[in-house]
C-alpha cells in the first residue's frame, strides 16, 4: 500500500514539473459569479472555472493522481464564513489511476455568511488546484468581486446547486455501517451501504476528518442488495491513529447520480 502512496506522490510531482511546458492562461480562467442574498440571510456566489477543451480539474477528494484544491479567502470584506457546495463530480482514468473531478467547466457554489447583514461584501482570495490533459499543471489563480446585495438569482449557480449529491435520506439509504481492523501499515475499512442499485459502475469514495490520513481506492461489489466496499487507511507520516466513524463521509458515484452519506455505525 505504501508503494501506491509513493506512486501517487510521483504523479503529483509530474504535475508540478509540467507547468513550465504549458502556459496557464492557455488552459484555464476563473471568475466570480454573484447570486445575491438568500432567504436565510446568507449571500450566494460561485467560482466559475473554465477549462480548455479536453482539460480536467479535481474534486475535493481527487483520487490517487489528482491535486486537491485549496482555497484562501484573504482580502474578502464582510465575509464571516464560506460554505463550499460541491456539485457531483465525474470519475475518469488518468495514467492508470482513478481520478475524480470535472471536465470543461466547474461552477462551484459558495454560501457566504456576512459579518454585518445588509452591508456590502467583497469576495477575494486565491485557489490552488491542478488541471490536467496530456500533462498536468499546478495552478494558483486569484479572484475578486464586489457583490451586490440587491441582485437576483443566478441561473448558472442554481444549475450547479441542483447537481449536488443526494443525501442519504433522498437516495433511500436504509443503513450504512463501517468495520475496521488493523493491517501492517494502517487499518482496513469495510463499508456496507444498503441503498438501491444505481445505473452503471458504483464508485465509493471514503473521506476522513483527519487530513493526514490517506485512503486507498475502495474496491466495491454488490452483495444481497448491499454495496460493500473495502479500502485501507494509512497515516501520511507513518504514525498510529484512530478512526472516528462519525467523521467518515462516504460518497457513492454512478452514472447520472451521486449520494453522500455522513457518518456510519459500527458493523
Amino acid at each position: 500500500m505504501y508503494r501506491s502512496f509513493l506512486m501517487a506522490l510521483v504523479a503529483l510531482t509530474f504535475c508540478t514539473a509540467a507547468q513550465a511546458q504549458t502556459t496557464l492562461d492557455e488552459v484555464v480562467q476563473i471568475s466570480v459569479l454573484d447570486g445575491g442574498p438568500t432567504k436565510d440571510g446568507r449571500h450566494m456566489a460561485a467560482l466559475r472555472v473554465t477549462l480548455k477543451e479536453g482539460w480536467k480539474t479535481y474534486w475535493r477528494a481527487p483520487g490517487d493522481a489528482g491535486i486537491p484544491p485549496r482555497f484562501s479567502w484573504t482580502g474578502s470584506r464582510n465575509v464571516d464564513g464560506v460554505e463550499i457546495v460541491w456539485p457531483a463530480p465525474t470519475v475518469f482514468d488518468q495514467s492508470g489511476y482513478r481520478s475524480v473531478g470535472y471536465i470543461g467547466q466547474l461552477v462551484l457554489p459558495l454560501l457566504l455568511d456576512p459579518a454585518k447583514p445588509g452591508a456590502p461584501l467583497r469576495l477575494k482570495g486565491e485557489i490552488d488546484f491542478g488541471v490536467c490533459k496530456d500533462v498536468c499543471v499546478a495552478a494558483r489563480l486569484p479572484f475578486s468581486r464586489d457583490l451586490d446585495t440587491t441582485i437576483g438569482r443566478n441561473p448558472a449557480i442554481a444549475a450547479a446547486m441542483a447537481q449536488r449529491p443526494f443525501s442519504a435520506r433522498e437516495a433511500g439509504v436504509r443503513g450504512a455501517t463501517c468495520s475496521v481492523r488493523p493491517t501492517r501499515d494502517g487499518m482496513q475499512v469495510e463499508t456496507r451501504i444498503e441503498l438501491p442499485r444505481a445505473k452503471g459502475e458504483e464508485v465509493v469514495i471514503l473521506e476522513l476528518g483527519n487530513p493526514l490520513l490517506w485512503v486507498s481506492e475502495m474496491n466495491s461489489r454488490r452483495k444481497d442488495g448491499t454495496l460493500v466496499s473495502v479500502g485501507e487507511v494509512i497515516h501520511s507520516e507513518g504514525r498510529s491513529f484512530a478512526l472516528n466513524r462519525s467523521d467518515m463521509r462516504i460518497t457513492v458515484l454512478s452514472k447520472g447520480q451521486a449520494v453522500e452519506i455522513n457518518g456510519c455505525t459500527a458493523g
